[in-house]
C-alpha cells in the first residue's frame, strides 16, 4: 500500500495566516498539522508516500524534507485546486497500480488509521471511507449505508441527511478509483469531486466499505477548529523541561518546555502547555491551553488558550486569549488601555495596542 497525502489548496478560510504559509503547516501543539498525517499514514506501515503540493511547495517540500522521516516521500504538483479525485489523476504514476490511503493533510484523528487500514487490507473492499457521527451532519458529505454497513449513497450537505455519518477526509483505494475518476465530470465548481468517484464505484457495483471513527477527529480549516485540536493534543502531552526555571518562577501540571528556554522573573506556565526551544519567558503568565513555538520572547505578558507561532515577541501587558498569532509577529503596547484581545496574525506582521 502507498499514502496520499495533500498539502496544497489555498486556506482562504485562513487567511491571513495562509497569504504567507501554507495551511497544513500550521502547527498545532508545536507540530505542523502535516506531520500528524505523515506520522498515521507510516504507523499504518506505510512507507511510500506521495504528498501533494500546490502554491506554497518550496515551503512544504522544505519543511517536510527538515525531518528524517521512516519512508519514501515524493512530491507531486497540482497547479490550481482542481478536486480531490484530480489529485488522485496525476498520481497515476506515482501510485503504480498499487493500493493506497488517502489522507487530506489539514484533518486530525485522536486514534490515527491503523485499525482503518488494516481492516481495508483483509476486507477484500474496493475502497473503504472512513467517516465519523456527527450532530449537524446538514454540514457535511454524508454516508448513507445499507444493513450490511457497505456505502450506498453520498449526500454533499444535505438538507434531510440520510445519516449521521459525515466523511472524515481519509479514503482507502485499489487501482479501480482510477476508472471511477476518467468517468465522472466536472462538478459545478468545475472540479473533479472524490464523492462523484466514490460514487460511481457503488453505481458500478463495487463493494465501498465504511470505517468508523471513534475518537475525536478535526478539520483545521477554521482558526476555532486549529486552537480546538491544540487543546485535544494538549490534553496527552507528558510533563518534561529541558530548560531553566528561575527567579521564583512557577510551572503548574503538565508542561513541556523546549531545550534552551529560560523563565526568569517569577513567570507562571500552568499546563496543559508546551513551550517551544530557545524561548525566553519573563514575568509572564502561560496559561492552559497554549503553545509557544521555537524562539519567542514573551514579556510581561498574560497569554490562555492560544497559539503562538515561532519567533514571534509579545511585550504586552494586557490578557491575550483564544488567539492564532503567526510567525516572527511583534505585538506590544500604545497608548490606549482596552481589557482584552482576541487574535488572528499573519507571518511577520507587526501589532500595537
Amino acid at each position: 500500500m502507498k499514502g496520499l497525502v495533500l498539502s496544497g489548496g489555498y486556506g482562504t478560510r485562513l487567511r491571513p495566516l495562509t497569504y504567507s504559509q501554507q495551511k497544513q503547516l500550521i502547527p498545532v501543539a508545536n507540530k505542523p498539522i502535516l506531520f500528524y498525517a505523515i506520522e498515521d499514514i507510516i504507523a499504518a506501515n506505510v512507507h511510500d508516500i506521495g504528498i501533494i503540493v500546490g502554491p506554497n511547495r518550496d515551503q512544504v517540500e522544505k519543511t517536510v524534507q527538515s525531518r528524517d522521516w521512516d519512508a519514501n516521500i515524493e512530491f507531486i504538483y497540482q497547479d490550481a485546486p482542481r478536486g480531490l479525485a484530480h489529485t488522485v489523476l496525476i498520481s497515476e504514476k506515482f501510485l503504480d497500480g498499487e493500493p493506497f490511503v488517502m489522507y487530506l493533510g489539514d484533518n486530525l484523528l485522536c486514534d490515527g488509521i491503523v485499525d482503518h487500514a488494516n481492516r481495508f487490507r483483509s476486507s477484500g473492499a474496493d475502497a473503504s471511507i472512513l467517516l465519523t457521527e456527527v450532530s449537524n451532519p446538514e454540514r457535511f458529505g454524508v454516508a448513507e449505508l445499507n444493513e450490511c454497513g457497505e456505502v450506498v449513497r453520498l449526500v454533499e450537505k444535505p438538507k434531510v441527511p440520510p445519516s449521521n455519518l459525515a466523511l472524515v477526509g481519509v479514503y482507502l483505494f485499489k487501482p479501480i478509483i482510477f476508472d471511477a475518476v476518467k468517468n465522472i465530470n466536472p462538478s459545478w465548481r468545475n472540479e473533479l469531486e472524490i464523492t462523484d468517484a466514490i460514487q460511481w464505484l457503488v453505481e458500478n457495483g463495487y463493494h465501498v466499505q465504511a470505517s468508523v471513527v471513534k475518537g475525536w477527529w478535526k478539520d483545521t480549516g477554521m482558526p476555532e477548529d486549529i486552537l480546538s485540536a491544540n487543546n485535544l493534543i494538549l490534553d496527552e502531552i507528558e510533563a518534561s523541561c529541558s530548560g531553566a526555571v528561575m527567579d521564583e518562577s512557577v510551572v503548574q501540571g503538565r508542561v513541556e518546555i523546549g531545550q534552551g528556554t529560560i523563565l526568569e522573573n517569577g513567570s507562571v506556565i500552568r499546563g496543559p502547555a508546551i513551550i517551544g526551544r530557545e524561548c525566553k519567558i519573563s514575568n509572564s503568565y502561560i496559561g492552559p491551553y497554549t503553545s509557544i513555538g521555537d524562539g519567542c520572547e514573551i514579556l510581561d505578558s498574560e497569554i490562555e488558550g492560544s497559539i503562538v507561532m515561532d519567533g514571534t515577541r509579545i511585550d504586552l501587558r494586557r490578557k491575550i486569549v483564544d488567539s492564532l498569532i503567526g510567525a516572527n509577529v511583534r505585538i506590544s503596547e500604545s497608548s490606549k488601555k482596552p481589557h482584552g484581545y482576541r487574535f488572528v496574525i499573519g507571518d511577520s506582521s507587526e501589532v500595537k495596542v
